[in-house]
């Protein structure tokens, strides 16, 4: 069954089938239709939809319902993922899976309401105090945002962790035709840790506070270790990219850009490819080493471009896990093209910069 929908309608539609419980949100443009959707569709089908009376309180209502075993989720803008970061570092510390969705909009402050990536790095890095992470994924279709959606519930009870799922305006306000899963997923069983208020889970205690200095350190690296082993649940997707000369790398939006641009300059002669990361965190480094390796030129480096819609932050996320897989050369040949305020870069201005890169 399909059905022709917004992108975040999809994400509602994704965190049904994830079996998610609970929808704890304040409506902010361009996310709201999520809130929308979430408030019609989850008390139809017996789940809980809670208009909170703010950000901070939303992501604070999803501790109390995780600590308890609940799937739950919420979804904001720019300004309201920036309320929200307090909390997320609450849900790390406690080890509560969670689904947060960020449909970025431009900023700084307010901003506008049009398609901007500029969250980039509050949402891969962690953004709130501490050394927490969260669990990453940038969907590029209406039905990757429910797909990923479900995905995100799932990375989230794998690794006791917040899942972010990092969209744009322009997604979540565009309609595609969305393919529904076969079924709901099952639901986890997360008796061993939540308090659920019941005999069999008395015993539990769910906290982030470790009084003792040295007992936070051991907590810290416990922390450390299950984020690097995140990187074995690493997603990402070439295109034309088994003989490219010039390796494109986008997420999201952008990388439909770049696969338009991929596409354009083969056309001309022109061999190009793309390289998408699915999960920006953890961030799919062994393949993207893999991908610049096939092609790569003993006598001179690689030619990667990055398009982004932001100020070069995926851009120096790119070098930086170039240079981590032992690709020091082609960290330092990367070109950004980029726009910032809401503006999508184009396919002419895309195709003009990668002619000039590879010196047509």
């Amino acid at each position: 069954m399909t059905k022709f929908v917004k992108g975040n309608e999809a994400i509602v539609i994704g965190a049904l089938y994830a079996g998610c419980d609970l929808y704890f949100g304040y409506p902010i443009t361009p996310a709201s239709e999520i809130a929308h959707g979430a408030a019609k569709w989850f008390p139809q089908l017996g789940r809980t939809f809670v208009q909170a009376e703010c950000e901070t309180a939303s992501v604070n209502m999803m501790f109390g319902a995780a600590a308890a075993g609940k799937l739950c989720m919420t979804a904001t803008s720019g300004p309201g993922f920036s309320l929200m970061q307090e909390g997320l570092s609450y849900l790390a510390g406690a080890e509560l899976p969670a689904v947060i969705v960020n449909v970025n909009r431009a900023g700084p402050g307010l901003g506008n309401v049009y398609p901007e990536q500029s969250d980039y790095t509050p949402a891969v890095k962690g953004g709130g105090h501490g050394n927490y992470q969260t669990f990453t994924l940038a969907p590029a279709s209406a039905q990757e945002m429910c797909d990923l959606t479900i995905k995100a519930f799932q990375m989230a009870a794998k690794w006791r962790t917040p899942a972010v799922v990092f969209a744009d305006g322009l997604q979540g306000q565009m309609m595609e035709t969305v393919k529904l899963p076969d079924a709901e997923l099952p639901r986890p069983d997360f008796s061993d840790w939540a308090a659920q208020g019941e005999p069999k889970t008395r015993q539990n205690l769910v906290k982030s506070i470790f009084l003792d200095a040295a007992a936070q350190e051991v907590f810290n690296d416990h922390l450390q270790r299950k984020y690097e082993n995140m990187a074995s649940d690493a997603m990402a997707e070439t295109y034309l990219a088994d003989d490219a000369d010039l390796l494109i790398v986008a997420f999201g939006i952008a990388s439909r850009i770049a696969r338009t641009t991929a596409e354009t300059l083969r056309g001309m002669g022109l061999k190009a490819g793309v390289f998408r990361p699915i999960t920006l965190n953890p961030f799919p480094r062994r393949q993207l080493a893999e991908a610049v390796g096939r092609n790569r030129s003993p006598s001179a480096p690689m030619k990667i471009m990055t398009i982004e819609l932001d100020a070069g932050q995926f851009a120096d996320d790119v070098r930086l896990n170039l240079a981590k897989a032992g690709l020091g050369a082609e960290s330092a040949n990367v070109m950004m093209i980029h726009r910032m305020g809401g503006q999508v870069v184009s396919v002419d201005e895309t195709v003009a910069a990668a002619k000039k890169l590879m010196g047509e």
